[in-house]
C-alpha cells in the first residue's frame, strides 16, 4: 500500500537514465491507482482554493481532487473537461510548478500537491477507457473558423464547440497538433495520445482540415466573406525560427530547433531503426541556449545516435528558462552543461560541413530587459570548440503569412498581432488571435488560456451581432 506524506509529494516512477537514452519511450510511468489516491489524500481541500488561481484554464482543481478522493475517477474526468480540452497532455507538459502548484498552501512548508501528475493520471484513466467529454450543447447554427492547430487552436475550437458553434480548423501541415506534433519530442509528448485528445475534439463536432494555408489556399477574408464564417479565430503560433546573424550560419549540420525537432517528430525519426532518420546527427552535437527546447534538443540527440551532447548558454546556470525536471532529465543522461559560453562564428570544412565554433567566454553584468543579468563577452577569450551538429535554440517569432494576407491585420514590429489582452479581439472586426502568434513563443498552457479567453469572446461577439 502506498501511504501519503503530507509533506512530500508522491514519487513517480520513471526509466532510469541508462535505459531511455536508447529509446523514444516516455520517460515517467505515471501514478497508479494507489500512488494517485495516495497523492489526493495530500490535498488539504481548502476553502479558498489558490491553486486554481493560477490555472490559465481555470481547471477545477479542488473538486478534482475531491472526485478522485471519492473514489470516482469518471465525475474527475467530467470535471477537467469542463474546462480543459487537452488535460492528458497539460498533465505531462504544462509548467506546473510555476503556475497552480506555486499557489498551494503545502508549499509554504514542503511540496505542493502534484496536481499535473494527477491531472495525467484521471486523463489517462478516462482515455483508456474510451470515455469522452459530455456531449456539445445545441448548435447555434453559426460557423467559426480556427487557424493552425496548435494548443491555442484546439482550445478555442473546443470551447467553441461545446457551445454549440460549427467549428473548422484549418492547419497547414499534413497532421493537425501544431508544436504538440511537431515541436515536443517523444519521449515527453507520446503522439499517440496527442492524436486521440484530437480525435476526442472531432468527436465533438470539431471539422479538422489539414494541409491548408491559410494565407494562400485561403485568406481570411474570403473565410469570413465568401465562405460565412461568423467569426476567425487565428492561433497560428510562432514557427519562424531565430538566428544569431553570425558567419557559418548556412553550413551543412547546422540546424534552427525547429527543423531540427520537426524533422525528427513528423518523420518519425523517433522509430530508428525502422525507419530511416531524416536528420543527420554527428557524434558531437552542440545545443544552443538553455530552455526547454533546448533541452528537448539535446536529449532527442543522444537518443538519435550522438555520443556526446553539449548546451552552450551566455548567461550562467541561474537565468536558465527550462523547466528544473528538464534540466535534471538531461543531466542524468548525460548532457553537458557549458555556461557563460557564447558562440560567435560556425566553421566549416572544405565540404561545407560544420566541423565546430569559435566561441568566447562571457560574464554577468546589469540586468538587461528581461530582469536577467546581461551576459558580457570576455576580451581575448575566444577558443575553439569542435562539434558537427549545431542547433539553435534561440525562440522562435509569428510567421508572418496570415498578418500579411490579411489586410488591417495590426501588428508589432516584431510580428506578433495585436490583441485586446482580454478577448483576444484584433484590429479586424470579427477576427480574434491567441497564443505565441500573439506573445511570441510561451508555454502550451498560456497559449490554451489564450484560447478559452477568445471562445468567451467569439460567443459574446456573435451573441451581439447576431442576436443568438
Amino acid at each position: 500500500m502506498v501511504e501519503s506524506n503530507r509533506w512530500k509529494k508522491t514519487p513517480m516512477r520513471e526509466q532510469s537514465a541508462e535505459e531511455r537514452v536508447n529509446n523514444f519511450d516516455e520517460v515517467p510511468f505515471g501514478y497508479s491507482e494507489e500512488e494517485a489516491m495516495a497523492e489526493a489524500e495530500r490535498c488539504l481541500g481548502c476553502k479558498v482554493p489558490f491553486c486554481e488561481q493560477g490555472c490559465p484554464v481555470e481547471v477545477p482543481i479542488k473538486q478534482f481532487i475531491q472526485d478522485l478522493k471519492d473514489n470516482d475517477p469518471a465525475k474527475a474526468a467530467q470535471t477537467i473537461w469542463s474546462t480543459n480540452t487537452l488535460p492528458a497532455i497539460c498533465g505531462r507538459v504544462c509548467p506546473q510548478e510555476e503556475q497552480c502548484e506555486l499557489q498551494c498552501v503545502l508549499a509554504k512548508k514542503g511540496e505542493p500537491v502534484g496536481i499535473g501528475r494527477l491531472e495525467r493520471y484521471v486523463a489517462d484513466w478516462a482515455m483508456e477507457r474510451g470515455l469522452d467529454a459530455e456531449s456539445p450543447a445545441e448548435r447555434k447554427g453559426h460557423r467559426v473558423a480556427v487557424v493552425g492547430s496548435g494548443p491555442a487552436g484546439l482550445t478555442a475550437a473546443g470551447d467553441l464547440a461545446r457551445m454549440g458553434y460549427d467549428v473548422t480548423v484549418f492547419e497547414a501541415l499534413h497532421v493537425p497538433g501544431g508544436v504538440l506534433m511537431y515541436g515536443i519530442p517523444e519521449f515527453r509528448l507520446p503522439k499517440a495520445l496527442v492524436q486521440e485528445e484530437i480525435e476526442n475534439l472531432s468527436k465533438a463536432g470539431v471539422d479538422i482540415q489539414t494541409n491548408v494555408v491559410v494565407g494562400t489556399s485561403i485568406t481570411v477574408d474570403e473565410l469570413l466573406e465568401d465562405e460565412g464564417y461568423a467569426a476567425v479565430f487565428i492561433g497560428s503560433g510562432a514557427g519562424l525560427p531565430k538566428f544569431l546573424g553570425m558567419p557559418g550560419e548556412n553550413l551543412l549540420g547546422v540546424y534552427s530547433a525547429n527543423e531540427y525537432l520537426t524533422r525528427l517528430n513528423l518523420m518519425k525519426a523517433f522509430k530508428f531503426p525502422e525507419v530511416d532518420t531524416p536528420v543527420k546527427v554527428g557524434k558531437r552535437v552542440a545545443v544552443i541556449g538553455a530552455g526547454n527546447t533546448a533541452m528537448d534538443a539535446a536529449r532527442t540527440s543522444l537518443r538519435a545516435g550522438a555520443e556526446e551532447v553539449h548546451v552552450v548558454y551566455r548567461r550562467s546556470e541561474k537565468e536558465m528558462t527550462a523547466r528544473v525536471e528538464e534540466y535534471h532529465h538531461a543531466i542524468e543522461e548525460g548532457v553537458q552543461f557549458h555556461w557563460l559560453n557564447n558562440p560567435v562564428a560556425f566553421l566549416g570544412d572544405d565540404d561545407g560541413w560544420l566541423r565546430g565554433m569559435e566561441c568566447i567566454k562571457m560574464e554577468l553584468g546589469e540586468p538587461d530587459d528581461s530582469g536577467r543579468a546581461r551576459p558580457v563577452a570576455i576580451e581575448g577569450s575566444e577558443f575553439e570548440f569542435q562539434v558537427e551538429t549545431a542547433i539553435l535554440a534561440l525562440g522562435t517569432s509569428p510567421n508572418p503569412l496570415v498578418p500579411s494576407h490579411t489586410p488591417g491585420l495590426e501588428t508589432e514590429f516584431w510580428g506578433g498581432i495585436i490583441t485586446d489582452e482580454d478577448s483576444g479581439a484584433t484590429s479586424r472586426e470579427g477576427v480574434f488571435a491567441g497564443g505565441d502568434v500573439v506573445t511570441g513563443a510561451a508555454t502550451v498552457i498560456q497559449a490554451m488560456g489564450a484560447g478559452k479567453n477568445a471562445a468567451n469572446a467569439i460567443d459574446r461577439y456573435i451573441s451581439e451581432r447576431f442576436g443568438s
